[in-house]
């Protein structure tokens, strides 16, 4: 299933894309039964898949990430967290800020993974069962408050207001059985920046769930994001960052294409 989540008169709703493009409502909660209806419903602006209760992410995920970046393969998962605020639709803008400013603002593309169900304990072999479905998102990083401005520690830099776009859609694990076969790419005002797959991975999506579920609970809800590839705007010589009127598009196979345009911060 393909499911959006849209705004309507009542407020935020879930809806199940059809194949022939429309839209049929959703009855029950996707962390509970639910089930698309018979009714068919237009949908409204379009928002992120869902609000997470939690978003973890995973640092120097993909081989050839670290390599441009000069840093060894990590002998187990890289944890950092984004903070809630950060999570923005498709469509609307990632915005640079001014307050603290930065101007140092990356693009990178992810897979992120749903979790359906509390999950504590994991195992490799029943990870998946655990997941609701895959989403796109884009992990936005001010690199100069991730690494030189705030002492080292990620959180600052990786959760600004916007910075966390996810969407189009929310598809279901059933759609995609194999997460760790998928084409995965960033566009930058037409030019392709990110071009790989996620098999490229250190650590696989059961991996992760398995790791991070040894730790803690995974909440209905949690979004975890997987890690980027190679062709990040810091590593490029000379750098590109982000600035005004760009507009970004993350593509991810069997999910779509998450655009926003970026802009200044309002005053």
């Amino acid at each position: 299933m393909r499911i959006i989540r849209h705004l309507t008169p009542a407020g935020p709703a879930h809806a199940a894309l059809q194949p022939d493009g429309t839209a049929r409502e959703i009855s029950g909660s996707l962390f509970g039964p639910f089930f698309a209806t018979d009714k068919t419903v237009k949908p409204g602006k379009v928002l992120a898949p869902l609000s997470p209760p939690n978003i973890l992410a995973i640092g120097l995920n993909y081989r050839r990430h670290a390599e441009e970046g000069g840093k060894p393969l990590p002998e187990r998962p890289m944890l950092f967290i984004k903070s809630t605020n950060s999570v923005q639709n498709p469509g609307d803008p990632i915005e640079l800020p001014r307050k603290l400013p930065s101007h140092e603002v990356d693009y990178e593309c992810e897979l992120a993974v749903v979790i359906g169900r509390a999950c504590k304990n994991a195992t490799r072999a029943t990870a998946l069962d655990y997941v609701l479905g895959y989403t796109a998102a884009n992990d936005v990083s001010a690199r100069d408050w991730q690494l030189r401005l705030n002492g080292g520690q990620f959180c600052q830099g990786k959760s600004f207001d916007t910075f966390c776009p996810l969407g189009p859609v929310l598809v279901t694990r059933d759609e995609l059985p194999n997460p760790n076969a998928l084409a995965i790419r960033t566009i930058l005002n037409g030019q392709t920046m990110q071009d790989c797959t996620t098999g490229d991975m250190v650590f696989d999506v059961p991996a992760l769930i398995e790791f991070l579920s040894a730790s803690k609970t995974l909440l209905p809800g949690t979004v975890i994001l997987t890690g980027t590839p190679h062709g990040v705007g810091y590593a490029r010589k000379p750098p590109v960052y982000l600035k005004a009127g760009d507009t970004v598009t993350i593509e991810i196979e069997g999910i779509g294409a998450l655009t926003n345009p970026v802009v200044d911060e309002p005053v």
